[in-house]
């Protein structure tokens, strides 16, 4: 991936967050992102437990 692609994306995804976050105040939002962070750490580490 190129750089420039990098920064698109990363346009992108900061456009997107911006989106759903809405009305919700910073403090909220960032409970439910780190929320999910978690879950996706979890989800790939029972993945690579399952297939080592």
């Amino acid at each position: 991936m190129s750089e420039d692609q990098k920064k698109i994306l990363e346009a992108q995804l900061w456009g997107i967050a911006n989106l759903l976050r809405g009305k919700i105040s910073a403090d909220d939002y960032r409970d439910y992102v780190l929320g999910f962070i978690f879950y996706k750490y979890l989800s790939e580490k029972q993945y690579l437990y399952a297939n080592s």
